[in-house]
């Protein structure tokens, strides 16, 4: 029981340090412009354009 236990111990230490490694690399990376423009509208208060349907810029 207690080999089952560690391995099950290891197994969820190895699925932490993942997480925590894809977590990081998601925060270092830049916000697109596209979303920094649209949080600059609204802290603004301007309302945001609206999009035509299939409209993907």
């Amino acid at each position: 029981m207690t080999d089952e236990k560690d391995k099950e111990t290891r197994v969820d230490d190895l699925i932490d340090q993942n997480l925590k490694r894809v977590y990081n690399s998601v925060l270092s990376e830049e916000v697109p412009d596209r979303f920094a423009k649209l949080l600059s509208q609204l802290q603004a208060g301007e309302p945001a354009a609206s999009r035509k349907e299939g409209d993907n810029t």
